[in-house]
């Protein structure tokens, strides 16, 4: 049986302002550390032997029918702008098209383009893996987000800070990269008819029956709004919301510096790069306000009154965080086993948090122990909780069957933090049992595993992670 992937490449056929160009650079010795056979299946994929799909996945030899390209975008990069930035070590080898649904499929870490910005244009070992349990996590959460197709080891040392570490390649699934900041792009340029060719593709793609500027972007800002009240709802931290890391489709993309809260504080900040906080968990849903304001702003020159399309954006815009708010207490509510609607919900969530945050009490765990009875023990002062729980249990007499709404909405386990770095310098060694065991184990995040309750447990001190760091 031979690899084969059914190409059908519509970014490819946009203007050639849009992309470069280019095969990935071939690597030492490719060999598949693991590919996603079931993603495959859906995206009518033939895959072939190991080695094949180590060769086409490490860039080394492009499938028949693939039409290899970079993409060009802008960006706003911690709120300053930068007109071009760029796939600078990634590759869209092409799109498939199956049941109905368009699926890119890019290799990260495939060589230096003309967007790299003097970079290597590679991926070291650590995010590879990292991204790739993460997306598949939230995928098994039920959240929107790029998916992982493999994960191919190069035989090569990329050097970063801490000297030099095994190179991969991630081979990563999306139904489009189109991001916030290709539409920048564009209209930083004043660009008018690219804005045009790209708004078309766009809506094409992910919005049919959608007509104008004004109906894409409530569109598309009804989907990052739920998405983002997904990550709250998961204790989920992106790290590095950018304009370019904010999709069209709303999907999660750019899994570098991510995180998942072990102590709940909403103030809480992983990424390295994040010096002052502009992306803690808290604030997510503040600055998806802020980018959906920069795809405003990209649109405005495809409306012909654009003082009347400022105003008509402006509201649109305004209008997020009411969008936002009533999707967090939705989940929020099934979080607690609430389906229906009280004018005390808020009070009882955030008092839940803030006690919570008050106890250094675990996220994950302090949610999946509310129906066992047992999420006082998670409490520095469980008198904290007992302060609550009256309440809280007396709200649940409106509700029918509320322990399985939450176990429904309150994972088990989730991809913790020390686990994920013990697997990565598990794989470093050669090892990649934990690597495998954590994708299996989070395939299935709402039930309970008897045998993985280890990957449940929260950092003992000497585990936890502090920091998290993008592969560049």
């Amino acid at each position: 049986m031979t690899l084969t992937i059914p190409f059908d490449n519509s970014y490819a056929r946009l203007p050639a302002r849009f992309y470069t160009r280019l095969n990935p650079m071939p690597v030492k010795t490719p060999q598949l550390i693991r590919f996603n056979h079931a993603l495959a299946a859906e995206m009518g994929i033939t895959p072939g032997t190991d080695e094949e799909i180590a060769l086409a996945f490490s860039g080394n030899t492009p499938p028949d029918g693939a039409d290899p390209l970079a993409q060009a975008y802008a960006g706003h990069q911690f709120g300053g702008f930068s007109p071009q930035l760029g796939d600078g070590r990634a590759n869209l080898l092409g799109e498939t098209v199956a049941n109905g649904k368009r699926y890119d499929i890019q290799l990260k870490g495939s060589g230096p383009t003309p967007y790299s910005r003097m970079g290597d244009g590679r991926n070291w070992m650590g995010p590879v893996l990292r991204e790739y349990v993460v997306s598949e996590a939230m995928h098994a959460l039920g959240i929107p987000t790029t998916r992982a197709l493999a994960a191919v080891a190069t035989g090569e040392r990329v050097y970063r800070e801490n000297g030099g570490m095994p190179g991969a390649v991630l081979a990563r699934v999306a139904s489009s990269h189109i991001r916030v900041g290709t539409f920048q792009f564009f209209a930083a340029r004043r660009d008018t008819e690219g804005l045009q060719a790209l708004f078309d593709h766009t809506v094409e793609r992910h919005y049919p029956g959608v007509e104008t500027p004004t109906d894409l972007l409530d569109a598309v800002i009804a989907r990052q709004a739920k998405l983002i009240a997904q990550w709250m709802s998961v204790g989920f931290i992106h790290g590095v919301m950018n304009t370019d890391n904010s999709t069209l489709s709303g999907e999660t993309i750019d899994y570098g510096p991510c995180a998942f809260m072990d102590t709940y504080h909403p103030d809480t900040v992983y990424s390295s790069i994040d010096a002052h906080g502009r992306y803690a968990y808290s604030n997510q849903p503040n600055v998806i306000v802020w980018n959906m304001a920069q795809l405003a702003t990209a649109l405005v020159p495809l409306m012909p009154d654009q003082d009347a399309a400022i105003e008509t954006f402006t509201k649109s815009v305004h209008a997020m965080p009411d969008q936002i708010h009533a999707e967090w207490m939705t989940l929020f509510r099934a979080k607690l086993g609430l389906a229906t609607q009280d004018d005390g919900d808020e009070e009882l969530i955030t008092g839940l948090l803030r006690r919570m945050a008050e106890n250094r009490a675990d996220f994950t765990n302090t949610f999946r122990a509310l129906p066992a009875g047992t999420a006082r023990d998670q409490f520095l002062d469980p008198k904290a909780f007992d302060e609550w729980e009256p309440l809280w249990r007396k709200r649940l007499e409106a509700e029918d069957d509320p322990e399985t709404r939450m176990r429904a909405a309150n994972p088990a386990v989730i991809p913790r933090n020390h686990r994920v770095e013990q697997m990565i310098q598990a794989a470093v060694q050669g090892d990649f049992g934990p690597f495998e065991r954590l994708n299996d184990v989070l395939a299935n995040p709402y039930e309970d595993q008897p045998d993985a309750a280890d990957l449940t447990r929260p950092p003992e001190p000497s585990e936890v992670v502090h920091q998290t760091f993008c592969g560049t």
